[in-house]
């Protein structure tokens, strides 16, 4: 059986030139017999976030509750989320009810703004036209770890999908018809 530690996650993000102290802070504390990184710089705390990045993208939706089931940000995704987003609002819209979550950007979790400003971590990769943003984050004592997947379309970055790695859901896997 194929077990995956702690500390490999904290080994990825080393390769990724992030500390394992950046590491830790996201995917959780190391072993206790993991060895010590000494050599690498503290994390940047509040770094500020590029304009039109993958992160700047995202972070509005951890700002203002529910954006990712308003009709008016559905700008900001493409397809398959996008066209998961359109069915949903059109099974509102017809009076059969609600398919998604309006705290779908929360892992389905309380808004809590004051928890998650103080807990919110995240960590941006890029690699050609795709990115991804993982976002770490702590409501009521309980950890959640989400995934935005993004596509870059027409020179901007736009939402393709969101996984919660807590709740093991994919926003492309939700059937709202």
């Amino acid at each position: 059986m194929l077990r995956c530690r702690p500390w490999v996650l904290a080994t990825a993000c080393l390769l990724a030139g992030l500390s394992s102290a950046a590491a830790q802070g996201l995917f959780g504390a190391p072993p206790a017999n993991a060895p010590a990184d000494s050599a690498a710089p503290p994390p940047a705390e509040n770094a500020p976030v590029q304009p039109g990045s993958p992160t700047a993208v995202v972070k509005p939706f951890y700002e203002h509750a529910g954006l990712e089931v308003d009709p008016a940000q559905r700008g900001h995704f493409t397809d398959p989320a996008k066209s998961v987003l359109d069915k949903s609002d059109a099974l509102r819209k017809s009076g059969q009810g609600e398919c998604l979550d309006p705290n779908m950007a929360l892992d389905n979790s309380e808004y809590d703004k004051a928890e998650i400003d103080n807990s919110l971590k995240t960590i941006e990769a890029i690699k050609g036209d795709e990115a991804k943003v993982v976002v770490a984050f702590v409501v009521a004592g309980n950890p959640h770890r989400l995934e935005w997947k993004f596509r870059k379309v027409d020179g901007d970055w736009k939402i393709s999908d969101l996984l919660s790695v807590t709740g093991e859901w994919a926003l492309s896997q939700y059937q709202c018809e």
